[in-house]
């Protein structure tokens, strides 16, 4: 039987009392909330305040070119936000794109006890 667990962020549905998902849909909430939330910096507290520290910083990547710079910084803050916050994915690539003035970054992860990879697009 196939694992199942809540979606993140938390939303409700219509049949049961929070939304649930399983398989690559849940790696993909799990991994998209990791990415998208910011975590604290040098530059500020955090956004959960229950856990400050959650989160992968990709807001300090606003306004930057998307030059090789930028790409290996996204590359690490992504790794390292994986490992802490997602340990039960891995991390097979990340590459990023411009989209006019917007640094698009695809992330790719498979879940540790296998199964099909998964692409997450997220944009700082």
């Amino acid at each position: 039987m196939e694992a199942r667990g809540l979606t993140l962020p938390f939303r409700r549905d219509q049949q049961r009392d929070f939304a649930n998902a399983a398989g690559e849909e849940l790696i993909r909430h799990w991994v998209m909330q990791a990415l998208a939330t910011e975590g604290a910096s040098q530059l500020g507290a955090g956004e959960l305040p229950w856990r400050t520290r959650f989160g992968a910083g990709l807001g300090r990547l606003r306004h930057r070119p998307a030059d090789e710079v930028t790409r290996e910084l996204a590359r690490v803050l992504i790794r390292d936000a994986l490992a802490l916050w997602v340990p039960s994915v891995e991390l097979r690539s990340v590459s990023a794109h411009s989209d006019g003035e917007q640094l698009v970054l695809r992330v790719q992860v498979r879940g540790r006890a296998g199964g099909p990879s998964v692409d997450v697009e997220v944009s700082p």
